[in-house]
């Protein structure tokens, strides 16, 4: 049975050890979670990436050894920043509040899997399949001394994945891709009093701008996500007041649907382009695929399920930003994320969660991995 008062001292525990990210050290929580899950009988592994960068695996033996379902959430937080009215890594209890650096971004949702796997092991459930559990670092600056590596190297192998990173027993089931990437603009330099000699590539690249926002693109719907953006994060250009640019860089944040590919975005980027200069580059910084399961996939019926059976009304939904479930979408892992934290306040000054959602969630992964069934 899920014990609240045993979930309070370990959500109050990880807040208390720092694992801020930068700089990145997740070695004391890592310790911790393993001595956790260790004195709970379960076999635990480390992996380590950089020497302060621990990721921790654990399973729990089922009924069926061929099958297995991953619960993974994250050790490491953001930086707190100087604006907390109280010192974030002393978690301070206010009413159904609990706040402190990661209450909410990753902390409550790792202490509320903790608890629900110490509870199903004190009860002796006998689960259907393997449970793996793997907390892992990294994952506030981009995952790549953490989830990546392990699944990438198949360190961590799972038949399906429930990534605990959301807020307000939201279940994600769909998010957008997103493209990086920087275009160079070359001009032809000419002195500022005489503009009409040279070619100025900050006017070009104006028009550019202004022509790629104007346009309505085709793209599929998605009932979950908002249309597709396209966002100018940085722009650069030109030596001096007083002579004609001859060069323009700018960087460009897409994000897109499913469905839609990042072979369509380029094409779309280049026939603006070429529309005013045939003198560019175009340099990929980043992707990462969007993505989407169904909502009848037995993951998300079985969360709603679980959900529903305690009187919790869960939320469907899709993420307009980048989480790691495209990760498992590489390796061909069916995932959906899920959380109990409270909305907004991820990242922000004060930081809190609400208590009875630790302890409900808790509850709902007990519910949740209980009834858990492989065809």
């Amino acid at each position: 049975m899920v014990d609240k008062k045993r979930l309070i001292k370990t959500i109050q525990k990880l807040i208390s050890i720092d694992s801020q990210n930068p700089p990145g050290d997740e070695r004391k929580i890592a310790e911790f979670v393993g001595r956790y899950l260790k004195k709970l009988g379960l076999k635990i592994k480390t992996h380590t990436f950089n020497n302060k960068r621990v990721n921790i695996l654990a399973t729990l033996p089922g009924a069926r050894r061929e099958k297995s379902l991953l619960l993974t959430p994250h050790l490491d937080t953001v930086p707190a920043g100087a604006s907390w009215k109280t010192p974030a890594l002393k978690p301070k209890i206010i009413g159904n509040r609990i706040y402190g650096l990661g209450a909410t971004d990753c902390k409550g949702n790792l202490a509320s899997a903790l608890e629900a796997i110490n509870a199903i092991v004190e009860d002796k459930v006998k689960l259907d399949y393997d449970l793996i559990f793997a907390a892992t670092a990294d994952e506030e600056s981009g995952s790549a001394l953490g989830l990546i590596p392990l699944l990438e190297r198949k360190l961590l192998k799972a038949n399906v994945a429930v990534v605990l990173d959301a807020d307000d027993f939201e279940i994600v089931i769909t998010q957008k891709g997103l493209m990086h990437l920087s275009v160079h603009i070359g001009g032809k330099k000419a002195h500022g009093a005489y503009p009409w000699l040279g070619v100025n590539a900050i006017d070009l690249a104006a028009k550019i701008i202004m022509d790629l926002k104007a346009q309505t693109q085709h793209y599929p719907k998605n009932r979950y996500l908002h249309e597709p953006t396209i966002n100018v994060g940085t722009i650069k250009g030109g030596d001096k007041v007083n002579v004609v640019s001859d060069w323009c860089e700018f960087e460009l944040d897409f994000r897109f649907l499913p469905g839609y590919s990042e072979k369509e975005i380029l094409r779309f980027l280049r026939k603006t382009i070429t529309r005013y200069t045939r003198n560019y580059k175009i340099e990929i910084q980043g992707i990462q695929d969007p993505y989407y399961i169904s909502p009848r996939h037995p993951l998300v019926s079985s969360l709603v399920s679980a959900m529903q059976s305690l009187g919790i009304k869960p939320r469907v939904s899709g993420s307009e930003g980048a989480t790691v479930i495209t990760f498992f979408k590489a390796m061909n892992i069916p995932a959906i994320a899920t959380g109990f934290g409270t909305e907004g306040c991820a990242h922000i000054a004060d930081e809190y969660a609400c208590l009875d959602n630790l302890y409900n969630g808790a509850r709902v992964l007990v519910e949740f991995l209980t009834k858990y069934k492989f065809n």
